[in-house]
C-alpha cells in the first residue's frame, strides 16, 4: 500500500500566511517561509500555498512568496490562486513551484485543465474542489438522488456553481488532473474533523489520488479520513501552524494505527 501523505497548507494574504473558519474571519498565522522551513524540518511530506485572494482581485499568486518557500524545502510544492492561464502556471512553475493547483479556472474553463496535462503532465496538475453538502432533494447537476450532493463553490467559496462535487471530480479527472484537492467549506477551520463521507464518495469516484481538506483537529481524524474517507493525503493548517499538533507526532500515531506514511 502507497504511504499516505500529510500536507500543510499556507493560506496566503498579502504575503502572510493567514487562517480563519469557513473561510471567513482570517487572522495572521506567520511567514510562509519561515513555516515552510519548519515543516521541512518536522518531516512533512508536501507544502501547498494557496494565495487566498489572489482570484478575488484578479492577480497572480505572488512569485515572490513562492520563491521564498520554495528555497526553504526540499519537497514537492503546489501553488494555486490567481492561476487561470497557461501563462500564470508557467509563471508558478518557473517560481519554484512542482505542482499548481486550478479552481475557479479550471471551472470556468476546463480545457486549461488538458492544456496544462499536456505541457507539464498530470502529475503536475491538481483541481481543488471547494464544497458544501446540500440538500438531498434540491435539483442539482449531474447529481444522483440517492446521496447528499455536494455543492461546488468558487472564487474561494464566495460564487456558488451549478457543480456537485464527485461529478466535477470525474470530469477533471478525465480531463487529465493528476491530484484532486477537496475541501469541505463546512468543516474548514472548525477542527471538528474531516467529511469523510464527502471525501469517500470522491475517492470512490475517481481513480486519481484525493487530497482531504478541512476540519483537522486531532491526530484520530487523520486516521479516520484515512481509513473511512479513503484520502491519498490529508491538507491541514490550523493545527500545525499554531503549534498544536506537531507532524513527527502525528505520523508516530498513523504508524502506530497501522496507516502507512513515511516516517
Amino acid at each position: 500500500m502507497l504511504s499516505k501523505r500529510i500536507i500543510a497548507c499556507l493560506d496566503v494574504r498579502d504575503g502572510k500566511v493567514v487562517k480563519g473558519v469557513n473561510f471567513e474571519g482570517l487572522r495572521d498565522a506567520g511567514d510562509p517561509a519561515a513555516l515552510a522551513r519548519r515543516y521541512n524540518v518536522e518531516g512533512i511530506d508536501e507544502i501547498v500555498i494557496l494565495d487566498v485572494t489572489a482570484t478575488v482581485e484578479a492577480r497572480q499568486a505572488r512569485a515572490h512568496t513562492i520563491a521564498a518557500v520554495a528555497q526553504e524545502i526540499y519537497l514537492p510544492l503546489a501553488v494555486g490562486g490567481g492561476i487561470h492561464s497557461e501563462a500564470d502556471a508557467a509563471a508558478a512553475i518557473e517560481a519554484g513551484a512542482d505542482k499548481v493547483s486550478l479552481n475557479t479556472a479550471a471551472l470556468k474553463t476546463p480545457e486549461l485543465i488538458t492544456t496544462l496535462a499536456n505541457r507539464y503532465g498530470s502529475q503536475a496538475v491538481i483541481v481543488a474542489i471547494d464544497a458544501k453538502r446540500g440538500d438531498r432533494t434540491a435539483p442539482h447537476e449531474g447529481a444522483p438522488y440517492d446521496r447528499v450532493p455536494y455543492n461546488v463553490f468558487a472564487r474561494s467559496g464566495q460564487a456558488a456553481t451549478p457543480r456537485d462535487a464527485v461529478e466535477w471530480a470525474r470530469e477533471a479527472t478525465d480531463r487529465g488532473a493528476g491530484e484532486i484537492l477537496l475541501t469541505s467549506i463546512d468543516r474548514d477551520g472548525t477542527k471538528a474533523g474531516f467529511d469523510c463521507a464527502m471525501t469517500a464518495a470522491v475517492s470512490d469516484a475517481v481513480n486519481i489520488p484525493v487530497i482531504a481538506s478541512g476540519g483537522a483537529g486531532t491526530f484520530e481524524h487523520f486516521a479516520e479520513v484515512f481509513r473511512d474517507g479513503h484520502a491519498d493525503a490529508a491538507l491541514a493548517a490550523s493545527i500545525f501552524h499554531f503549534n498544536e499538533k506537531s507532524v513527527s507526532a502525528l505520523k508516530l500515531f498513523l504508524d502506530a494505527a497501522g496507516i502507512p506514511v513515511r516516517l
